[in-house]
């Protein structure tokens, strides 16, 4: 009976390096599923400094964007954390001091994405309020996690990114449903609301618009999630929707 034990848990051993995914040591995710093919062999250089406070649960998540997008830009710092405050980033605390200071002719402009019913402006008017002198001086801060992670991260972190940063958002519309994996190409998780994206979508969009080769840009970035939404997609049986049943009474007036 040891003797089965023993041979047993080697039998386990050999089974599970056998079947251990292997990981790709470049783009660090499963060799299945590596993306090496599409992220840009020189990662992006970009004018714009974008801060991504990434919320430590993405960390863990197979689906998040982040990590790859972080693969794709040089000008691409990632913050892991619940909250934006001073001593976490350099580039922030330097804002934050030069508006405490009241310091006109502000040469940086920040601001931070989200949608919300707050008012905001919408990115494209938020640069065309600046003249082409600082047309290539921007920073632009995200919040990824799920919604609910990132309305707290943004709720969090108002105190101290409201001094310096004003709130922009893309196009939404909450009144309609958001995308699915099957009813989109580069949504990978549902969104709760149309206009909703990925973090790694919803930059590539904001640099469309702030960086001078934005079109470029945005089209190397859009192709990598792409790339990934259509593995993930690989792995989804089909679903065979239910006919919609009629109602009770509709039965009984037959």
């Amino acid at each position: 009976m040891s003797n089965n034990n023993i041979n047993n848990t080697g039998d386990n051993k050999l089974c599970d390096q056998t079947t251990r995914r292997k990981i790709c040591s470049l783009c660090e995710r499963p060799a299945t599923v590596c993306l090496c093919d599409s992220i840009p062999a020189v990662p992006l250089s970009t004018s714009t400094q974008i801060i991504i406070l990434h919320h430590p649960h993405e960390q863990r998540h197979p689906l998040a964007t982040v990590p790859v997008l972080n693969k794709c830009l040089k000008n691409c710092h990632i913050i892991t954390g619940r909250r934006l405050r001073r001593g976490v980033s350099a580039v922030l605390d330097s804002l934050y001091d030069d508006a405490e200071e009241n310091k006109p002719g502000q040469s940086v402009h920040a601001a931070f994405l989200f949608p919300d019913q707050t008012p905001s402006m919408e990115i494209n008017e938020w640069k065309s309020s600046f003249g082409d002198a600082d047309s290539n001086r921007f920073v632009l801060i995200a919040f990824d996690g799920t919604w609910k992670h990132a309305k707290e991260m943004v709720f969090a972190s108002f105190p101290f990114v409201s001094k310096f940063a004003t709130q922009v958002c893309l196009s939404y519309d909450v009144n309609v449903d958001g995308e699915t994996i099957f009813s989109s190409a580069l949504t990978l998780r549902k969104e709760p609301f149309g206009g909703c994206m990925c973090t790694m979508e919803a930059v590539a969009r904001c640099l469309r618009i702030l960086e001078p080769n934005g079109i470029e840009i945005e089209s190397r970035l859009v192709e990598v999630l792409r790339t990934m939404v259509r593995f993930q997609a690989s792995f989804i049986k089909p679903i065979n929707r239910r006919p919609k049943l009629l109602k009770k009474c509709k039965d009984d007036e037959k």
